[in-house]
C-alpha cells in the first residue's frame, strides 16, 4: 500500500463542536460491535460532538434505524456500526449489500450523512482486527460522518 492509499490521518480531526452524532449499533456480534461503538463515540467526543445512541437487531436493520434518527431532526450525522462475518451461506452477501445500499439511500434521501462503520469480513479474527484500538472502523466512520456534516453546514453546500 502506498502512502496515498492509506486512510486519512487522524492528526487533524474535524471540528464537531455543536454537532449531534447518532450512533446506531447492531446487536449481533456484540463484542465486536461494542468496540466499534466505543470507537465511534470516543472520537465524536474528541471532535467536540455530542452523541446519542440507539440499537438495531442486526446489520440489515441499521439503515432503517439510521433513517429514523436522520428524520428526527435531532442529529447532524449518523454512524452505523455492525459486524457481518461470512458463514456457509449467501446470507453474508445479502446482509452486507443491503446494509451498504440502505445506508447510502438514507444519506442521499435525507441529506444527513451516514458513516458506514460496518466490518464485512471472512472470519472473526479479521473482525477483531478491524475493531481494535489500532484500527477501528467505527472510529473511521464517525470521523467521515462529522466531516460530511461540517460540509453540509458550510457555505459550500448552499
Amino acid at each position: 500500500m502506498t502512502e496515498r492509499d492509506a486512510k486519512p490521518s487522524e492528526l487533524d480531526l474535524p471540528d464537531g463542536a455543536g454537532l449531534v452524532v447518532g450512533v446506531v449499533s447492531a446487536r449481533w456480534n456484540a463484542d465486536i460491535v461494542d468496540r466499534l461503538t466505543t470507537g465511534a463515540c470516543d472520537v465524536s467526543a474528541e471532535c467536540g460532538a455530542t452523541t446519542v445512541c440507539a440499537s438495531a437487531a442486526g446489520a440489515f436493520e441499521l439503515p432503517f434505524a439510521a433513517r429514523v434518527l436522520a428524520l428526527s431532526g435531532n442529529v447532524d450525522a449518523v454512524v452505523i456500526v455492525g459486524a457481518v462475518i461470512r458463514g456457509e451461506t449467501t446470507h453474508y452477501e445479502l446482509v452486507s449489500q443491503g446494509c451498504a445500499s440502505g445506508a447510502m439511500s438514507v444519506q442521499l434521501d435525507t441529506g444527513i450523512p451516514v458513516g458506514l462503520g460496518i466490518v464485512t469480513v471472512e472470519n472473526r479474527a479479521q473482525a477483531e482486527a478491524r475493531s481494535s484500538d489500532e484500527h477501528n472502523v467505527g472510529r473511521d466512520a464517525a470521523i467521515a460522518a462529522i466531516e460530511m456534516a461540517q460540509l453540509a453546514r458550510s457555505n459550500l453546500a448552499r
